[in-house]
């Protein structure tokens, strides 16, 4: 598997995410279900931070283009309940759009990415792991988010890889014949 199809799986499962969640009430959204929790306390809180690192990685230090700017709020402590559920999944869209449009353009995942933009003496990491980093941090935080959804008493929507993943026909589930054509594709003549 690669970069360009994980993201694309995370990215449908991010909207199945963001429509399941719209449908709960507010209250349920900014309920303190990580008390004593030092930056993060409810789902909203965690559905902006899964955001704000995407951009901020993706597009703040490797592309030098972030959108801080276009959405205003403090990325260390979000307090995301002063946020309508819209905005954030407005914003989600948007960082999502441009990450595929940037993996669609077949970047160099092996070019060098300094973590540290202004000194000189920071550590890099390649686009590849830097994309890697991005996306196995979401999959942790939208776990916490299915776990919290599970505390509120209802029950997380299916966002498992195999969800979203096209099933491959082997040759034994064929009848035994080798690339065998799927979804209507026509064996050229």
């Amino acid at each position: 598997m690669n970069v360009q199809e994980y993201y694309a799986y995370l990215s449908a499962a991010r909207e199945q995410l963001w429509n399941y969640l719209r449908a709960l009430p507010a209250d349920d959204l900014n309920r303190d279900l990580i008390e004593g929790g030092d930056r993060f306390h409810n789902i909203k809180d965690l559905l902006l931070h899964v955001l704000d690192v995407e951009d901020h990685w993706v597009h703040g230090v490797a592309r030098k283009d972030g959108l801080a700017k276009a959405y205003p709020h403090d990325w260390v402590k979000p307090q995301a309940e002063q946020y309508d559920l819209a905005w954030i999944i407005e914003y989600g869209r948007t960082v999502t759009d441009r990450t595929r449009t940037f993996l669609h353009s077949n970047p160099d995942l092996s070019e060098q990415v300094k973590l540290i933009q202004d000194d000189p003496t920071s550590e890099t990491v390649t686009l590849d792991q830097l994309m890697w980093h991005v996306m196995t941090h979401e999959v942790r935080h939208t776990a916490q988010i299915a776990l919290m959804v599970r505390q509120l008493g209802h029950t997380p929507p299916w966002l498992d890889y195999f969800r979203f993943a096209r099933p491959q026909v082997t040759a034994a589930q064929s009848g035994g014949v080798e690339d065998y054509p799927i979804d209507g594709e026509d064996d050229e003549a």
